[in-house]
């Protein structure tokens, strides 16, 4: 590996070759900060976003991807990626002990910043249960993707995305209120 990009981040070499895609560098520099916000949605951590991007990077760097598809593929890549961190419930532990550590800050309002951790644990959770195309499609949509953007990345119409991240909203409501009714 080599350390470049952004944040000193290393940017990947093939391990077989030692050789890099000619684009790797300019496309890494382009599009990590959206496969951070991606998968840092999906995960609420930018460390656990950060290792989700490496690995993202890395398929990347592996595949045939030409780069003008590259924006859409390795959006859902993070998306995917980060569901699957998420789901498999991996770094989880790592993740309370560090908001145990936070506890030694002082919050203006403990009670308040409780609810919302337990808020953003409920959605999580919640958004692992939809399926795969519902939570890709509207983590994708609420990264800043355009319709058109998400359409390219799932290989849908321009039209059915607005459907299909209306009917992955209502999927998550109801998986909130499902729940929330049996807490």
């Amino acid at each position: 590996m080599r350390i470049g990009g952004t944040d000193g981040v290393a940017v990947p070499r093939s391990a077989a070759t030692g050789a890099v895609r000619a684009d790797l560098d300019e496309v890494f520099r382009r599009e990590y900060p959206r496969v951070v916000g991606v998968a840092a949605r999906v995960l609420g951590s930018r460390d656990s976003a950060e290792d989700v991007a490496q690995d993202v990077f890395l398929s990347f760097g592996r595949s045939s991807v030409p780069a003008g598809e590259a924006r859409g593929w390795l959006s859902v890549a993070a998306a995917h990626t980060a569901l699957n961190l998420l789901r498999s419930g991996r770094r989880r532990a790592s993740r309370e002990e560090s908001a145990a550590a936070a506890d030694d800050v002082v919050a203006p309002d403990v009670a308040d910043a409780v609810v919302t951790l337990e808020e953003r644990r409920r959605v999580r959770a919640a958004l692992a249960r939809l399926p795969r195309k519902q939570a890709v499609a509207l983590v994708l949509r609420h990264s800043g993707l355009s319709y058109a953007d998400v359409a390219a990345a799932l290989d849908l119409s321009p039209g059915s995305v607005g459907t299909t991240v209306r009917r992955a909203e209502s999927a998550l409501r109801e998986e909130l209120n499902r729940h929330a009714s049996s807490d």
